[in-house]
């Protein structure tokens, strides 16, 4: 069954759960209703000819008695004519309110309605919070999506761009301000191990943050920011993961710019990390993946050979010509390496679809 599939039929499953937890009681008084007043009338209405009234034409007169209209002839009995008496009137405070909620919680979810996101997110507990349905807060709830992970996105408008995507994924979308006082237990933030504020308002994450925190003060929080400024001071004090987009951004960019052969880049501390892909000539094939570790700083994330992938392969891996490897370094060794296999300078814009410089065939590294 795909993925997607069965997020939906457990999404189901758990709101039909959750609802018949929330109307227990009318339930229990629907279920005294028609079966413990039945056995009453068949216990105590009088017998005709030695012979008893059936169950079921018990059942039959509290089902008419609740419609005003009772099967049963008067009798001269006070507990029979008091459960007459008080059917209907039970009936229309279990029956009729309790069907008309459930009924309108139970069509609700194709609405998406925001009561039926308060009911569907109490039967969650560890799950994430997302904050915005824009390009970050939709890339971020799919990869936790994929990463098994039960998710609430929150979004202020309802023609976001992603609402209607992250939907069809099976997350719940819950359209509110989320600094409204009751957006947050509306997605059960208590329960929550996480909640991501991806909003472009620096001012709306920040106070979402400190709302979260003080429902469930050791939730993490991860907030984007665009005030680089603002950044470190939120790390320091508040402790959370805070991040800006243009401080994520522009390492890669700048490299990039540099060299096209840089699949990503990013920092740790003051270290600045690059990923690109080697093609393995005669140089490369004479060395192990340890040796190219010890040697350059480059760690290998996965080795391709023909149609076979390998990540992490163990240092005793001897490179063959022709090797695809993923190496991850700093940016001084990743200049090192290429330039022991000969490929310092990168490749010419005439060729933008070229990610390797490896050299034509007789000229291997």
């Amino acid at each position: 069954m795909p993925p997607r599939r069965r997020r939906h039929l457990r999404a189901h499953a758990a709101y039909i759960a959750a609802l018949a937890s929330r109307f227990r009681v009318t339930i229990c008084l629907a279920g005294g209703l028609f079966v413990v007043v039945p056995l009453l009338f068949w216990w105590l209405y009088p017998r005709v000819g030695g012979t008893s009234i059936t169950w079921g034409a018990a059942l039959h007169h509290v089902y008419f008695l609740l419609l005003g209209n009772p099967s049963l002839a008067y009798v001269d009995s006070v507990v029979l004519e008091m459960l007459n008496m008080a059917i209907p009137a039970l009936g229309i405070a279990v029956i009729v309110d309790g069907l008309v909620r459930f009924t309108f919680l139970f069509f609700a979810k194709h609405s998406y309605d925001k009561e039926w996101i308060s009911v569907m997110s109490k039967t969650l507990s560890g799950h994430v919070v997302v904050c915005g349905a824009g390009r970050v807060g939709y890339r971020v709830a799919s990869q936790l999506l994929e990463m098994g992970r039960e998710v609430i996105v929150v979004e202020k408008r309802e023609d976001a761009a992603f609402v209607s995507v992250l939907r069809d994924l099976g997350v719940p979308v819950l359209i509110d301000d989320i600094k409204s006082p009751q957006c947050l237990p509306r997605v059960h933030v208590a329960k929550a191990d996480a909640i991501v504020c991806a909003t472009d308002d620096d001012l709306s994450n920040l106070n979402v943050a400190l709302d979260a925190r003080r429902l469930r003060p050791n939730i993490r929080v991860v907030l984007r920011l665009f005030d680089d400024d603002l950044v470190a001071k939120v790390r320091e004090s508040f402790q959370a993961e805070a991040f800006s987009s243009s401080a994520l951004a522009a390492p890669a960019m700048a490299l990039s710019a540099l060299d096209p052969r840089i699949a990503h880049s990013f920092e740790i501390g003051t270290r600045r990390m690059v990923v690109s892909e080697f093609v393995a000539g005669e140089k490369l094939a004479s060395l192990t993946v340890a040796q190219i570790r010890d040697r350059f700083g480059g760690l290998t994330l996965s080795l391709r050979r023909a149609d076979a992938e390998r990540v992490h392969p163990p240092g005793d891996t001897a490179v063959e010509r022709g090797d695809r490897l993923v190496v991850q370094s700093e940016y001084q060794d990743y200049v090192r390496l290429r330039e022991f296999t000969g490929e310092l300078e990168p490749p010419l814009a005439s060729n933008p679809t070229r990610c390797d410089t490896s050299p034509p065939t007789g000229h291997a590294v």
